[in-house]
């Protein structure tokens, strides 16, 4: 997988523009390319570290999603009868 990414990183760096949508156009383009065989080959060649870093990353993600999606942390606005019974 790093070689990947390096190979990608030198093929693309001369149109950078330092904005991280750079990063998902690319790496997105490229998702679209592999099919599931392709994919879990990447992933077979990862050592134990990148697998973890991988897999944590994806938890981390869809568990900020789940959090999001139940507004778990947003302040909510009050109601006006709330606000006048505040003491």
């Amino acid at each position: 997988m790093k070689k990947l990414i390096d190979d990608l990183y030198k093929m693309y760096s001369h149109i950078l523009t330092g904005d991280e949508e750079d990063a998902d156009i690319i790496i997105f383009s490229v998702l679209e390319a592999l099919k599931r065989k392709d994919i879990l080959e990447l992933i077979e060649e990862m050592n134990e570290q990148e697998l973890y870093s991988m897999v944590g990353l994806y938890m981390l993600e869809k568990f900020k999603s789940k959090m999001a999606g139940e507004g778990v942390g947003q302040s909510q606005m009050l109601t006006e009868d709330e606000i006048k019974h505040l003491h």
